[in-house]
Formats: structure tokens, C-alpha cells, sequence
């Protein structure tokens, strides 16, 4: 029944992949909601659309945003200012979904279609040259939020591969050394 339960949470939520609910994913949160370890009111992304929803689902009350988790605002993506962009790549690294295309020392560009506002790119970069604008207001569909959890997903496995691939480079580098 949990797994059940976790996978209808995840559903309700935005996939953004914020994290400001104070977890890594949005699966994760969904997870902690699904094992009482946290509370329904935690995702700002959701808004109070996505609260009761969670409410409706778990048969909890409602309960407004928890502050300290952010406050509710209108969907918004990320821009990068071009021409201030150093191509430092940190934002990239950062970004859960691969919303963002550059290479080292080149300029980088948002692909809008794949950010989710998550803002983790903002903080990240040393010259300031992202901004959150708010996006076209026609909400965040489910349609969105499944393309946006399969792009985490994608991301992960990604990373994955490339680290195991690092791995192995090193382990290869080190018997070298050792002949």
C-alpha cells in the first residue's frame, strides 16, 4: 500500500525538483509524506491547489504552507543574461532537469521548454547572470510535470553513468601507475 500511496503523492506534486521541501526530489518528499516523516504543507511549487490535494489523498487536514518551505508564487523560469555568462558550467551541474545548454567557457542558454523554476541554478553561478522571469501563465499542466519527472530521472542516470565511467577511468589510471 505505501508504494501505492507514494506513487499517487508524486503524482499531486510538481516535479519541479526544488528541493525546498527540504528534500532532494520530489519523489523523496513524497516518500517522507506517504511515511508520516513529513507533512503535506511543504511544497511551494504545489501551492494551496497541490496542499489539498495532498490533504484530499491522505486524509489529513489542510494545513497552509509552512514558511519556513518558501512562500507560494506565480510559476517562473529561468533567462541567463548571455552577454554576462562566463561559461563556469556550475549552473548546469546544477540544474535537476538539463534545462541548460553550454560547455566550458562558452556562453549558456535555458531551453524554457524543459526548466521548471526550480531557481538551484541562481545561487550556484558566480557572475549573476541568471534571473527568474515569471513564465506564461498558463499554469504548470501534468503533462509538464510528467516530462519534467522523466527529465529528473534521465538526469540522474546520467550522472550515474558518468560517474561510474570516472570510476572506472581512475581505477584504470591507478593499475598504470602501479606497472
Amino acid at each position: 500500500m505505501t508504494s501505492i500511496l507514494i506513487k499517487q503523492i508524486d503524482a499531486i506534486l510538481p516535479q519541479t525538483q526544488c528541493t525546498r521541501c527540504g528534500y532532494p526530489s520530489c519523489l523523496d518528499y513524497a516518500t517522507a509524506v506517504a511515511n508520516n516523516e513529513a507533512e503535506i504543507n511543504q511544497c511551494p511549487p504545489g501551492g494551496d491547489e497541490g496542499i489539498y490535494k495532498l490533504a484530499n489523498l491522505t486524509g489529513k487536514d489542510y494545513l497552509p504552507l509552512n514558511p519556513l518551505n518558501g512562500e507560494i508564487k506565480p510559476r517562473s523560469i529561468a533567462i541567463i543574461e548571455e552577454d554576462k555568462c562566463i561559461g563556469c558550467t556550475l549552473c548546469i551541474k546544477a540544474c535537476p532537469v538539463d534545462a541548460i545548454l553550454g560547455s566550458n567557457k562558452m556562453m549558456h542558454t535555458i531551453i524554457t521548454d524543459k526548466c521548471t523554476g526550480c531557481d538551484l541554478c541562481i545561487p550556484v553561478c558566480p557572475v549573476d547572470c541568471i534571473i527568474m522571469v515569471e513564465a506564461i501563465p498558463t499554469g504548470w499542466t501534468d503533462a509538464q510535470a510528467e516530462v519534467a519527472r522523466l527529465n529528473y530521472e534521465k538526469h540522474k542516470l546520467r550522472k550515474i553513468r558518468n560517474e561510474e565511467a570516472r570510476r572506472i577511468r581512475l581505477l584504470e589510471q591507478s593499475k598504470r601507475l602501479q606497472k
